[in-house]
């Protein structure tokens, strides 16, 4: 099992514990957002704002030896939840690791058909945007 399936096993775990109730799936993505580490400020610009999301995005990734690291704020705190979890996810491993990620968890865990259209149409953007920035920094 790779590092990533494992972080995304962690994650469906963790959703499973609320069963079917949504309200509470929602307050632990709202928590995830409020644990996200601060971007720089300097990182918050128009070329980082990740195109098609509803909310400002903004995506910073940057390559640290093999690894490519991800830091993230969004202005709306739903979608501050979804880049913390894809940032827990796909942050810290390598470009190949992140490209070839399968991201599965995500139906696991029923969030895209929870999600308002343009919610979900800005978290296919979000992944998107990270993996192409992996390739970039391949």
């Amino acid at each position: 099992m790779t590092e990533i399936l494992g972080i995304e096993n962690e994650i469906t775990e963790e959703f499973e514990l609320f069963g079917d109730d949504w309200e509470g799936k929602y307050e632990h993505l709202i928590d995830l957002g409020k644990s996200l580490p601060k971007i720089k400020e300097e990182y918050k610009t128009d070329e980082n704002i990740i195109q098609g999301c509803q909310s400002r995005v903004w995506l910073h990734s940057e390559k640290q030896g093999d690894k490519i690291i991800f830091t993230a704020d969004s202005d709306a705190i739903i979608t501050k939840g979804m880049v913390a979890l894809m940032i827990r996810v796909l942050s810290d491993h390598t470009a190949k690791e992140i490209i070839e990620a399968k991201l599965e968890f995500i139906d696991k865990i029923g969030l895209k058909e929870h999600l308002s259209p343009t919610r979900a149409n800005g978290l296919v953007s979000m992944i998107n945007r990270m993996k192409m920035d992996a390739v970039k920094l391949v």
